[in-house]
């Protein structure tokens, strides 16, 4: 039986030697995988390392603290265009505008965090995703946006290095995902954390025993809004142009499904849950092109429905999922971790 003895364990990184070992295996595998695969799977990676952050600072907010955001596509759009507009208009170096634009996200996303404080359930949930779609409104109607035209990012440089390929921005951002990562993990297991995982427990109950329900809920939004922020700047220059119509509200629940999916209260599954929606994300755009399948959906949709619908089938993979996920294992993959782990512990019995 796992007995904690002292508070120390519970913030050890490494619980075992089992867990740094793979855990050294996992750092070498990102260390190698750029120099072995082709560049469209470093972009994949790139990719879904931009959607891990995403879902560890809304599992922050939804998994730990137990409010629902759909909104945020809007905190993702604010660190993108922040940090943008960041370089070019003040010159600010990259390193300095991507925190900055990210502070800007959690400054709003404190903002957002007010109404939260009366508001619980699918109310904060419209209350969020009116925010995300009025995000995307104005940034489309500013002129110093780029308005509907949207933005070209400018050259990345940190000092004498100019990333131009996504080999060069992997080897930027996988150090920060994983850094993030560990913050987030660090984060949940101080009293900042313990008060998040009160107030999603039992919030009336939490504020008896003394937590601060205005602090720690508004907190909880910017601490998310900041996640956002800094994938949205990262999001911006894989792609190299942004414009207001990528950030929609279906970016939003595709964040939402990729927490719900990994399993809620659980950075482990955020990351699970972020990567395996990412890869099929990129896999169904393309689904046409597959053999016999993409044939199949085809012959289907001219049919019964409409060829055009085949190219968002992406979203309805997910509900699909999402809908499997609830019915059969509410801690998502997660879940599903776990009773392998205790499959195999207690095999063959």
């Amino acid at each position: 039986m796992d007995m904690k003895r002292d508070y120390y364990e519970d913030v050890q990184l490494f619980t075992s030697g089992v867990v740094l070992f793979w855990f050294v295996v996992l750092l070498s595998l990102i260390a190698v995988l750029p120099f072995v695969v082709k560049n469209y799977y470093i972009y994949v990676a790139n990719f879904v390392a931009i959607n891990v952050i995403v879902a560890i600072g809304l599992n922050i907010l939804v998994g730990y603290t137990g409010q629902i955001s759909l909104g945020h596509a809007g905190f993702f759009a604010i660190g993108a265009y922040g940090t943008i507009l960041l370089m070019t208009k003040l010159h600010f170096p990259f390193l300095l505008a991507l925190p900055a634009a990210a502070l800007v996200a959690a400054l709003f996303g404190f903002l957002l965090g007010l109404p939260a404080l009366r508001l619980e359930g699918p109310y904060l949930a419209i209350a969020t995703l009116g925010f995300g779609l009025t995000i995307t409104q104005v940034i489309g109607r500013i002129e110093l946006f780029g308005g509907r035209q949207g933005l070209h990012t400018p050259e990345l440089i940190i000092g004498s290095w100019h990333l131009n390929s996504d080999r060069d921005f992997y080897c930027l951002l996988m150090p920060l995902t994983i850094l993030l990562a560990l913050g987030a993990r660090n984060l949940i297991k101080t009293k900042v954390g313990r008060a998040f995982i009160a107030i999603r427990d039992a919030d009336i109950a939490a504020e008896t025993m003394g937590v601060n329900l205005v602090f720690y809920k508004t907190l909880a939004f910017a601490v998310s809004a900041f996640y956002a922020g800094i994938a949205g700047g990262l999001y911006a220059f894989v792609l190299r142009y942004i414009e207001p119509e990528i950030f929609t509200l279906m970016m939003s629940i595709m964040f939402l499904a990729m927490v719900v999916v990994g399993g809620l209260g659980s950075i482990f599954g955020a990351i699970a849950g972020a990567a395996l929606l990412s890869w099929l994300d990129l896999q169904l755009r393309n689904i046409l092109d597959m053999p016999y399948i993409g044939d199949w959906l085809e012959a289907l949709s001219k049919n019964y429905f409409s060829i055009t619908g085949v190219s968002n089938i992406q979203f309805i993979v997910f509900g699909f999922i999402m809908i499997l996920i609830m019915l059969f294992e509410p801690l998502g993959l997660y879940g599903i971790w776990i009773r392998t782990k205790k499959y195999w512990r207690m095999w063959p019995f």
